[in-house]
């Protein structure tokens, strides 16, 4: 079992029935707020995907896909997915969206290999959005602004769910902090990865974390991210490469950050190549997903993934993830959590 947190005194500020409605009132203020910030239309979204064409999500590369046989399809393999990150580019191109829109969709996903605590499930729900921009939005200045977009419709729904019960305080500072994952590599040389996000947290309450994936000063990565999807190694001066990041908040009840959102600008063809070749895969341009890209079949875009029960969790106060969505746990978790007066759905 991954470190569980065990908040002292904790007592759930509402009762399962008033969580349910909150959890309700949450996912659907939130969406409509992010369909209007961001001029996205909801789609509908596949549960799993074909084996083979390249549009499963491989995260950091070492999680395995729950996989079955189709008997319908002359038992061809389909996997269900990660994230939607590759397949709502197709669907951009399939729907014909034009430039300064987009689409967002309800994505389930399984992960079977998640390690469990406070904030992982393997059960994974996420507004999974993808807009399609122009090529001189492919950079830093846009994707900052995206994301001060995507943080003022999470301060909305923080008020508007306070607002509704007004036992809940907000917690939330009024504005985002921007910072390089080479910036704080430098600021906190000592600390691995997960504490310099803590430290940064702390002090700013609210940070997105600039250039996931790429190397830094260090030889390490700041955290793992596939080469298809995010642009994590275009230069963008300085010494800087990465048009991608992290939306993490400080969160007090477990006295810790927790991410919200991951997101970034998408790779263009040359960035495609690029990280294939980094990470040692340059087979994966033959997948159906990656000609398309590379063949101009694609359009340029910037997406991401919001948490839908992890936001949840943060805006009604709660210690673990499991009383915001209904999954499955380790016994001795469980009854850990019940004795902490944590209740897990």
């Amino acid at each position: 079992m991954s470190k569980l947190i065990l908040p002292k005194s904790y007592k759930s500020t509402l009762d399962i029935q008033r969580t349910e409605l909150g959890i309700k009132l949450i996912k659907d203020f939130f969406e409509q707020n992010l369909s209007t910030e961001l001029k996205l239309h909801r789609v509908t979204a596949p549960l799993f995907v074909r084996k083979g064409l390249g549009l499963n999500d491989d995260l950091n590369g070492t999680e395995k896909p729950v996989s079955f046989r189709v008997h319908a399809l002359d038992d061809a393999e389909v996997e269900v997915v990660h994230s939607l990150a590759k397949w709502k580019r197709m669907a951009l191109a399939e729907y014909g969206i034009r430039i300064g829109y987009g689409i967002y969709a309800d994505m389930n996903a399984i992960r079977a290999d998640e390690q469990l605590d406070n904030l992982h499930s393997v059960y994974v729900d996420q507004w999974d959005w993808e807009a399609v921009i122009s090529r001189p939005q492919r950079n830093l200045e846009f994707l900052y602004k995206m994301v001060r977009r995507i943080y003022s419709a999470i301060l909305r729904t923080e008020y508007f769910t306070c607002e509704n019960y007004p036992e809940l305080r907000p917690f939330l500072p009024p504005d985002i902090h921007i910072v390089h994952s080479q910036d704080l590599l430098n600021m906190f040389p000592s600390l691995p990865p997960k504490d310099r996000e803590r430290e940064i947290c702390r002090k700013y309450g609210a940070v997105f974390i600039v250039g996931i994936g790429s190397r830094l000063s260090d030889g390490e990565k700041h955290d793992g991210r596939a080469p298809d999807y995010d642009d994590w190694s275009t230069c963008t001066g300085d010494g800087r490469y990465g048009l991608n990041g992290d939306i993490l908040v400080w969160y007090p009840v477990l006295d810790c950050a927790v991410e919200i959102s991951s997101m970034g600008i998408r790779v263009d063809s040359d960035a495609l190549l690029r990280q294939l070749d980094i990470e040692g895969c340059p087979e994966r341009s033959r997948f159906y997903f990656h000609r398309s890209l590379l063949e101009g079949r694609l359009p340029l875009s910037i997406g991401g993934g919001i948490g839908q029960s992890r936001l949840c969790m943060l805006l009604l106060h709660k210690a673990h993830i499991g009383e915001t969505q209904a999954s499955v746990w380790p016994d001795d978790m469980r009854e850990e959590c019940e004795a902490a007066g944590i209740h897990l759905f």
